[in-house]
């Protein structure tokens, strides 16, 4: 008798909250220290870009770093995606067709339709957390730039390209609401720091990434990675000046609240 065919409640579950977590840390790591949480939905990733001659056996580790981010972008065109939709963070349906036959996945995540925000584009997801994070505070914030924005802005050096980023106005707020506020965006799942004219060609403002955002740039992707590796976000790779907090996605934040 022929074994059974194996049913998708048998196939290893891909945590896609994890997944796309380690591809933004994994890459901006010193060594091939593994994500916690995320190896074995990393390797069913791996093993299924292996099947499709996308990535060498060497490399499937359960380490999301920069040779699997290079192989998942090339699967991502391989469905004709260009753009956002093939910068290496598995996406939803990418991440589903890749799955086909050989995973599930589970907590899936995605950013939402575009909306405006104080004349500038977001997403629903950042629109989401920063509404959050008024309410934590109190007040409203007011966005100095927005996200989508390729090439808007030569200082933002790309990282508002894409989705869940956004700068905000803070040159009114005194030191002790700057900081209130850095941290009420890092509670919610921002990686945010205070930025001053000291630092680069812009005026005072907080520049906020959202964490786990699909749609993020490529350099916004490697400033979530350093925000948890204790970096600033900058390209002195100096150490975080922000308030320390335990870090946390929006859907993590959203389970706990």
């Amino acid at each position: 008798m022929s074994a059974p065919a194996q049913t998708s409640a048998a196939l290893p579950v891909v945590d896609m909250e994890a997944t796309v977590l380690a591809a933004q840390i994994d890459p901006r790591r010193a060594d091939n220290t593994l994500t916690p949480g995320a190896k074995a939905s990393v390797l069913a990733v791996e093993q299924a870009l292996q099947a499709r001659s996308l990535l060498d056996a060497r490399w499937v580790d359960g380490y999301f770093g920069t040779t699997t981010i290079t192989a998942y972008a090339a699967y991502q065109r391989s469905l004709g995606y260009t753009g956002l939709a093939a910068n290496g963070l598995p996406g939803a349906s990418s991440l589903t067709a890749l799955g086909q036959g050989r995973f599930t996945i589970t907590r899936v995540i995605g950013p939402g339709a575009k909306v405006q925000r104080d004349g500038y584009t977001v997403n629903n997801r950042t629109q989401a957390m920063l509404t959050e994070t008024e309410r934590l505070l109190g007040f409203h914030l007011v966005l100095a730039q927005g996200s989508y924005n390729p090439g808007g802005d030569p200082s933002s050096a790309g990282t508002h390209d894409g989705g869940g980023v956004v700068d905000i106005n803070i040159d009114s707020m005194s030191t002790a609401t700057r900081t209130a506020v850095a941290r009420a965006l890092r509670q919610v799942g921002f990686a945010a720091w205070i930025r001053n004219p000291s630092q680069g060609n812009w005026p005072w403002h907080i520049h906020a990434a959202a964490i786990n955002d699909t749609d993020l740039s490529t350099q916004a992707q490697n400033q979530t990675g350093d925000y948890y590796l204790g970096f600033n976000g900058l390209a002195n790779h100096g150490a975080d000046d922000g308030p320390r907090i335990p870090i946390v996605t929006w859907e993590a934040y959203q389970r706990t609240h």
